[in-house]
């Protein structure tokens, strides 16, 4: 393509495309128009009626900046500040994991969970633990207005973005946010009747395989748990039972590779009776339940 041809919003798609595909991008034209979008402050929707246009000097060198970034390995969530969880847009920074459809899946189920009839208390009380971002309990408090959440993270820097969240939904007066490894700063007399997470399951052996985005820009505490992987869900297990009510419920995103280990960590707490796991789009085990006996 010539020089002296316009640099028009088709024209740039196409030219990024290929550069994000030779650059490692596993979703380039995506990547490409989330990006101009961003650059032109418009929703990416809006770019298939402005393919003839010629964005101007500003748009074309801040678009530039963001393709650079890009194809250096940063996330596209983190470029541009937000990511849509559950038909929602977050705000997320390099502070906190960008929020992925798999964990939708333990939204799901959750709410499932909590709008099914049963003889507990009319205020569903909602602990989510790593609560990172804030998507699980946010989507939580937006769908169950009358529920009561607590958001715990050992994060400061996580729990500000999930505040900014809360915010942004309206939902701040439903969620509390606490600063605590696991359950260690919530007052002991505290019950639930649901306990969420997304934990760290990543093995140290295993963090060298994951994504260059990931493995190199996304926040190690929230992803590593240790040697094995179950070490966070190894604690989070008895803790969760000693604050659950009866006939309260656990949910679990896990590596489908550790399903049966995490099996054997609720059996052998002896606490839980075991629920039906739900499986992700490739049929793989993904979010664990059981509930409290």
């Amino acid at each position: 393509m010539s020089e002296t041809e316009a640099w028009t919003v088709g024209r740039l798609l196409v030219w990024t495309t290929d550069y994000l595909k030779r650059h490692g991008s596993d979703s380039p034209r995506l990547d490409a128009e989330v990006l101009l979008a961003e650059s032109l402050g418009c929703r990416r929707i809006e770019l298939y009626t402005a393919f003839d246009s010629v964005p101007g000097q500003r748009v074309r060198t801040a678009f530039r900046d963001l393709v650079r970034r890009r194809a250096e390995g940063r996330p596209v969530a983190y470029l541009v500040g937000r990511r849509e969880f559950y038909s929602l847009s977050f705000r997320v920074t390099p502070d906190v994991l960008i929020p992925r459809p798999e964990t939708e899946l333990l939204v799901v189920a959750l709410l499932e969970l909590a709008r099914a009839p049963t003889g507990r208390a009319p205020t569903i009380t909602i602990c989510d633990v790593g609560t990172g971002s804030g998507v699980i309990a946010v989507s939580a408090a937006k769908h169950l207005p009358g529920a009561r959440v607590t958001a715990l993270d050992v994060s400061p820097a996580a729990l500000a973005v999930a505040r900014t969240n809360a915010a942004e939904h309206g939902v701040q007066e439903q969620v509390e946010l606490i600063e605590s490894d696991l359950f260690s700063a919530v007052p002991p007399q505290r019950r639930f009747d649901f306990v969420v997470s997304n934990p760290p399951y990543v093995s140290e052996a295993e963090i060298a395989s994951l994504p260059r985005d990931v493995r190199e820009f996304e926040p190690r505490q929230a992803l590593v748990a240790g040697p094995c992987g179950t070490e966070v869900i190894e604690s989070l297990v008895p803790q969760a039972a000693e604050r659950l009510n009866p006939g309260g419920h656990l949910l679990l995103e896990i590596n489908p590779a550790l399903h049966d280990a995490v099996q054997a960590l609720l059996e052998a707490d002896g606490r839980f009776e075991p629920g039906p796991t739900v499986k992700d789009l490739a049929r793989l085990p993904r979010v664990v339940q059981a509930k409290r006996k």
